[in-house]
């Protein structure tokens, strides 16, 4: 039941990327990578965040997050840093923080990656790195869920192995120059992205909650499932109890336990989601917008869209479309 859940949530937060950065270094070295939110009004201005990830292809490594404890990585691991951390890169944790993804010198959605040579002459590393965007507002409950850093161990596992491959599709994708490469590179980094999740879904504990742990529990990940396949429908708390098979207080305990909200909350949450893609995409009147999520009328969608989300939903679109016209200018 979750992994439709997850597809639907990927969909509606507009998942994108990407500008990968092609590190090539010897022994000692270190490589600053600033807040993320620094770097997006260059990488992706058309985004409201950036998730950040670098992948070990030879040799291994330190990742060390901004007031955090330095991540040993060796070829084949994987970290992302799904809230855009500032962490460094460096062959010895107790480096300080070189230049090396500088804002002023990577481009948006270029085929050709930013390269960052050099080094002391030692042993020679390589890591793939990349950005992806995403919307976290009005509602992104997997970036909610997901926390500061995702460490995927590459070796003996089949999930990294498929990470690994993907990985390598994208470096040679960028290499090679070839009609249509921006959009392989693009849903590549999203299939990565995905990968990583799957992984860290498999190894969260028993007792885990949280929104991605809700997607794998019986009653939890149908409700879920069942809302986002039916977004429009009047749900009321005993249908949807019904349908899942608990008893109404039931399964408003599981799931505010889990989600950490009501059900019909957060299906009103979700669908403001919903109405802020469609709103940025800017096909649909605000009267389409409002029959599509599951309102009769322009007026209560629009009255609806501003409790939640403190803006009426023209003022929303207008914002959202703003950076993307300054970008194309």
């Amino acid at each position: 039941m979750g992994a439709d859940t997850l597809s639907d949530v990927l969909r509606a937060v507009r998942l994108t990327g990407a500008v990968f950065v092609d590190v090539d270094v010897t022994v000692p070295w270190s490589a600053w990578a600033a807040q993320a939110s620094k770097l997006l009004p260059v990488i992706m201005p058309g985004a409201q965040h950036l998730i950040s990830y670098h992948l070990v292809t030879e040799g291994e490594c330190y990742a060390v997050p901004q007031g955090g404890e330095a991540v040993r990585l060796r070829a084949g691991d994987v970290i992302v840093f799904p809230h855009g951390d500032a962490h460094a890169l460096s062959s010895d944790a107790n480096l300080p923080p070189g230049p090396g993804f500088d804002v002023n010198r990577l481009r948006p959605t270029a085929q050709r990656p930013h390269r960052i040579h050099g080094g002391g002459g030692g042993a020679r590393v390589k890591v793939i790195c990349g950005f992806l965007g995403c919307d976290v507002r009005p509602f992104n409950p997997l970036l909610a869920a997901l926390p500061s850093r995702i460490h995927c161990n590459g070796h003996d596992s089949s999930s990294n192995a498929r990470l690994s491959q993907l990985y390598q599709m994208a470096v040679a994708e960028s290499h090679e120059q070839r009609v249509g490469g921006e959009s392989v590179l693009a849903k590549l980094s999203e299939l990565m992205f995905i990968e990583v999740v799957r992984r860290y879904l498999e190894t969260l504990p028993e007792e885990q909650t949280g929104w991605l742990a809700g997607l794998r529990d019986r009653h939890v990940g149908h409700a879920l499932s069942l809302l986002h396949g039916q977004p429009a429908r009047e749900w009321t708390l005993d249908e949807l109890a019904k349908e899942v098979g608990l008893s109404r207080s039931a399964l408003a305990e599981r799931f505010a336990l889990f989600v950490g909200l009501p059900p019909i909350h957060y299906l009103a949450k979700w669908r403001m989601q919903m109405a802020a893609a469609l709103l940025a995409d800017g096909q649909a009147s605000i009267a389409q917008v409002a029959s599509e999520v599951g309102y009769e009328s322009e007026a209560a969608f629009s009255r609806a869209f501003k409790k939640i989300v403190g803006v009426p939903p023209a003022t929303w679109r207008k914002a959202r479309n703003e950076p993307l016209s300054a970008a194309a200018s």
